[in-house]
């Protein structure tokens, strides 16, 4: 039997994005974000979350992604304080569509090398059993997996 991984998926823009489930805490709904002067681009603000403050960031900005237009469904994935360096931390997500076990054998690993890869550890296939031929999978079916302890370790400590 393959060993399973669990994640929770969630949404930027279009694509399907996932993260460690052990690495959320929980999932809130949008809620008014408290601006922060002068705060890195990354930075959305704080919101005060049952009396712990917590600093809320943009995934969009710190991925370099492009910033579309606000989602309706937004929400803010709260990471456990042990994967943002002991502080407590909220990322903005566009959706969170589900918390799926994935098989080993359903992940392809990223090579180092690339430099845009640096904070992605694989790419999840769905459905991936039936390929073979050498076609290209729909695009639908791959969900990028995030390191997002390394993101938050690597681009927030630097800044």
């Amino acid at each position: 039997m393959a060993t399973t991984i669990d994640v929770v998926e969630f949404q930027l823009g279009k694509e399907h994005y996932a993260l460690d489930i052990q690495l959320a805490r929980e999932i809130v709904e949008m809620m008014p974000i408290t601006p922060l002067p002068r705060a890195p681009a990354y930075i959305a603000g704080i919101i005060n979350l049952r009396g712990e403050i917590t600093n809320i960031l943009n995934l969009n900005s710190l991925l370099g992604l492009h910033d579309g237009e606000t989602a309706e469904n937004q929400k803010i994935i709260v990471l456990v304080p042990e994967a943002a360096g002991g502080s407590n931390v909220g990322i903005i997500v566009d959706d969170v569509s589900s918390v799926r076990q994935v098989a080993e054998d359903e992940i392809d690993a990223m090579d180092d090398a690339a430099s845009s890869a640096a904070y992605v550890k694989g790419i999840i296939k769905l459905g991936a059993e039936d390929e073979g031929d050498g076609r290209d999978t729909d695009r639908t079916d791959l969900i990028i997996w995030l390191d997002v302890q390394r993101l938050l370790q690597e681009q927030v400590a630097t800044t």
